[in-house]
């Protein structure tokens, strides 16, 4: 919603908002461009000569003042992705960047090498892309690059919000179950993306990974467009095969009855499978808009990363600490499982906050424990809302690496700055996709006032 607030303003509109616990990057962000962000959700925060409000899908059920304010009055009203599809989208070519894992990073490479193709792309990101420092503009040719999510786009439209975007092209980055607080189901979601598929023209593209058999299910469902796979073996369309270990060096290829031949080399900052595998999405993306695969790479190898995407926050000489948006066990693997190829022998101590609804409510309470495998020591973070009994992870963990519960931010910071000053780890990753009661922030300045 703050990315759409941003695209707003720059098309002239006075934009003010209100929102909880908003926190840097965006709201950096919102405040250099000038928008006003009130706290917490009220009625008095609507000004009386408003034209539209944008309602979001968190925390904004029936029964919100600001909600129940705009339906007595009769005020206007439609979601921010309906209003993207609408009024923005209406007329550009889409490229919409689908999936459970990977969207933001896979939609600023693809931003990205437009950009550096000199394409211009207009673009919205669920993060800040380093390359371009925000998260959206509306660029300056039809061309327009976009986060595409299946969540539901609002308390009165259950529909995924990808639904409103209308892509051209369109990456299934992977495809497996979350967001359980509003999907049943694995089956649930796959309809929402035939739905997406539905909505793609025949001359179009869906860009897809060729060893996901979530995502085959749904084309099998019925594919009405052009398709093209990537992955990391030559019966891909794109393939990649790594130089590095770590996957921080590695070459694409272009496979077919016709061509089977390398296009290029990316020698990049990032790290892992998973990330080859978001390069070689966004490398077919912007192919399919004209640019080669040799030009795509040139870009990604002076691709450097997104915020709060295995940012480095802190560096010395002796430690380093990392912001990752994590979500659910299979990124939280393959983030660790990069960085141990990276940084060999060095000692890992990952913290993590089980904060989205999915981890919450304990759907995958069986399979976090053998997501970190790859770290020296774990300190899970319990929330005050969860539905489950984290402590039973570190009970039933007798091999791996070390672990304990923490349920305080302060306890927390204490034990990290602890480990700190032991020298003991090398490496600290901070995972969790909330503010996580400004912890990031006040690791750093300790760490920086004590060094």
């Amino acid at each position: 919603m703050g990315s759409i607030a941003l695209l707003a303003k720059e098309l002239g509109h006075t934009v003010t908002g209100s929102d909880e616990n908003v926190y840097p990057p965006m709201s950096d962000q919102l405040s250099g461009a000038g928008i006003n962000i009130s706290s917490p959700y009220s009625a008095d925060n609507i000004p009386d000569d408003v034209d539209l409000v944008m309602i979001g899908n968190a925390n904004l059920p029936r029964g919100n003042p600001a909600v129940e304010y705009v339906l007595e009055k009769n005020i206007p009203y439609t979601s921010g992705a309906e209003w993207l599809g609408r009024y923005l989208l209406h007329d550009k070519w889409v490229i919409a960047v689908a999936g459970t894992h990977g969207k933001t990073t896979t939609t600023s490479m693809t931003a990205w090498i437009l950009e550096y193709a000199g394409l211009k792309p207009g673009f919205l990101v669920g993060g800040v892309p380093a390359n371009f420092g925000y998260s959206a503009r509306l660029g300056e040719t039809d061309f327009f690059v976009i986060e595409a999510d299946e969540y539901d786009t609002s308390y009165f439209d259950r529909r995924s919000k990808f639904l409103h975007y209308h892509p051209r092209t369109a990456i299934f980055n992977n495809l497996e179950y979350d967001h359980a607080d509003i999907f049943p189901d694995l089956a649930a979601i796959q309809n929402q993306f035939h739905l997406l598929v539905r909505t793609i023209p025949g001359e179009g593209l869906i860009i897809h990974p060729s060893n996901d058999n979530n995502v085959a299910e749904v084309l099998l469902k019925g594919c009405w467009s052009k398709t093209l796979s990537f992955g990391p073996d030559i019966s891909s369309k794109l393939s990649g095969t790594a130089i590095s270990e770590d996957h921080s060096h590695f070459s694409v290829s272009l496979n077919g009855p016709d061509q089977n031949k390398i296009v290029g080399e990316i020698n990049w900052l990032m790290t892992g499978l998973h990330n080859m595998n978001n390069a070689l999405a966004a490398i077919a993306a912007a192919r399919h808009v004209g640019i080669s695969p040799a030009i795509a790479c040139e870009a990604l190898s002076k691709f450097t990363g997104v915020k709060r995407r295995m940012e480095v926050i802190y560096e010395s000489a002796e430690m380093t600490v990392y912001d990752d948006f994590a979500h659910h066990p299979t990124a939280i693997e393959t983030t660790l499982e990069g960085l141990r190829k990276q940084v060999g022998k060095d000692a890992i101590l990952a913290i993590v906050e089980p904060g989205s609804h999915t981890m919450k409510l304990g759907i995958h309470a069986d399979t976090l424990a053998d997501s970190v495998s790859h770290a020296d020591e774990v300190i899970w973070f319990k929330p005050a809302n969860i539905k489950w009994d984290i402590d039973k992870i570190v009970d039933a963990s007798s091999n791996g690496p070390k672990m304990s519960v923490i349920n305080s931010h302060d306890v927390l910071l204490d034990e990290i700055i602890a480990r700190a000053k032991s020298k003991e780890i090398q490496h600290v990753v901070i995972m969790s996709n909330s503010g996580f009661g400004g912890l990031h922030r006040r690791l750093v300045e300790t760490l920086e006032s004590s060094h």
